[in-house]
């Protein structure tokens, strides 16, 4: 990650070089919405997975009330609704990619573009990446818990994993 940045560095010096300030810019706000829009659809999804499954747990063993499954379904809707908003977004970035593309490739070599379009792709990948490593961090920390409450030990924050 820290070489991507460094490379993300590099990469807005050329743009900075070669283009026009308002299309540095559309630039610069382009790579950083691309960061909060891959991290909020990240966000959302894992959300409305964990309340998928709890519904899931409910369905399975249901509880005599019913508020925890209105409240879930609730959530659910509310998540899902959030995601279909989020994709609109990711619709509208990937036009503005397109319009940041046109303008460097007027600018940038075929080599440099192609370096560009390298780095919004590895820009997503490990987002997705690392948002998944910190899924499971979370995952082991909280069955670490589980594991600690059950032997009756006090619970405990570890940051081995």
């Amino acid at each position: 990650m820290e070489r991507h940045a460094a490379h993300g560095a590099a990469l807005e010096l050329l743009v900075r070089e070669h283009c026009l300030p308002v299309e540095l810019e559309r630039y610069n706000l382009f790579i950083g919405d691309l960061e909060r829009v891959v991290n909020l659809l990240l966000c959302l999804s894992a959300r409305l997975a964990r309340v998928q499954n709890a519904l899931s747990t409910v369905d399975q063993f249901p509880s005599p009330g019913f508020s925890s499954l209105q409240s879930l379904d609730s959530r659910h809707r509310l998540l899902c609704k959030q995601r279909e908003d989020a994709k609109d977004l990711k619709v509208n970035l990937d036009r503005r990619e397109n319009v940041v593309s046109t303008f460097l490739s007027r600018q940038l070599s075929a080599e440099q573009l192609q370096d560009y379009r390298r780095f919004v792709q590895t820009k997503a990948s490990l987002l997705i990446r690392q948002k998944d490593l910190e899924e499971k961090q979370r995952l082991g920390e909280e069955q670490l818990e589980a594991l600690s409450s059950s032997l009756n030990f006090p619970p405990t924050r570890s940051t081995c994993f």
